[in-house]
């Protein structure tokens, strides 16, 4: 027999709980991989805008 209760109950709250830990766990994977880049390529990007700004002025 059909349970109302569960048909029309909204979202449980333990998934909403599970998306919001799963967007928590992407942008701190993110953040991880543009820290690793920036880290790796720092000194490089550092040596083209200097070459710039020595251009510019």
């Amino acid at each position: 027999m059909l349970d109302f209760k569960k048909l029309f109950k909204k979202n449980n709250e333990k998934e909403e709980g599970q998306g919001l830990v799963e967007y928590a766990l992407i942008l701190f994977l993110v953040a991880v991989v543009v820290i690793a880049i920036l880290v790796l390529l720092g000194p490089q990007i550092g040596s083209v805008f200097s070459a710039v700004s020595k251009g510019i002025s």
